[in-house]
């Protein structure tokens, strides 16, 4: 257990696999609500998720729709995640909450405890977030995984972990994905290119920069295992009692209300 902080209570959260403008309302609800909150997820249809700066003229919209795949822009910074076959965390919290207090590249660098020891439960004990990296809103492409950034997770070098982090309403709102198998470069699909070669170089790239969960371990490990060691993992590194809960009546109510305004918006999502 970790003494760098008391003991503290927070809400854990698994709220199973929803749609792309759904998941992230919910994020934005809890953040607004400021309730201490760690929360796993899924998505159902697969989504791929803008980050809050990017162009969505990176997108080719046809290639999402002929593959069933929805488009949402995240609350957050960085580049394309397509999310399917993965778990993705988030992490709530009032920016007087010690875990996260001071600016964002402290805050990565403690909340990275959380999942290195998630995946050292799993199994994987070759798991790294470097302090040295770059820390960007964008990068050379147009897909987040291309790249890690500062206190990233990655194995031997390839990224396995891509988090980023909001801070507003006196709250901190930080996200990731993990992917837990499937072909890393199948987003390219979804993103928009001069020409094949261009693609194809790009996917190349993808694939020598990024890895899932099951080509890092060997093994597939399913959702909900990846889940419990998760929050094991965040409740271990971070000196935390998760104590699994529910969203509130009015938090589902700020979620409607989210949802409809902004992230099942074009206005919002199809920014350039």
């Amino acid at each position: 257990m970790n003494h760098d902080y008391p003991l503290d209570e927070w809400r854990l959260l698994d709220t199973g696999a929803r749609d792309g403008a759904t998941n992230m309302a919910i994020d934005e609800a809890i953040l607004e609500a400021v309730t201490p909150t760690l929360r796993v997820y899924a998505w159902d249809p697969p989504c791929l998720s803008l980050g809050f700066s990017q162009s969505a003229r990176d997108v080719d919209r046809k290639g999402c729709s002929e593959r069933g795949w929805e488009i949402v822009r995240r609350p957050t910074g960085g580049q394309a995640i397509l999310h399917v076959d993965e778990l993705t965390y988030s992490v709530c919290a009032s920016q007087s909450e010690a875990r996260v207090a001071g600016g964002i590249v402290e805050s990565y660098g403690r909340l990275v405890a959380g999942l290195l020891a998630g995946l050292e439960l799993l199994g994987l004990r070759s798991a790294r977030a470097e302090s040295d990296g770059a820390q960007q809103e964008g990068g050379p492409g147009p897909a987040c995984f291309a790249e890690p950034a500062r206190y990233e997770v990655t194995v031997d070098g390839r990224k396995l972990v891509g988090s980023a982090q909001s801070r507003r309403l006196g709250g901190v709102l930080q996200h990731g994905t993990l992917p837990l198998k499937g072909d890393i470069g199948r987003i390219l699909d979804g993103l928009a290119f001069d020409d094949s070669a261009e693609r194809l170089a790009a996917r190349s790239h993808l694939n020598h920069r990024a890895l899932t969960l099951e080509t890092a371990l060997g093994r597939r490990v399913e959702y909900a295992q990846v889940a419990e060691a998760m929050a094991a993992g965040f409740a271990q590194a971070l000196n935390l009692k998760l104590v699994p809960g529910e969203l509130t009546s009015e938090e589902w109510t700020a979620v409607r209300r989210i949802r409809a305004e902004k992230y099942a918006n074009d206005e919002w999502t199809l920014k350039t």
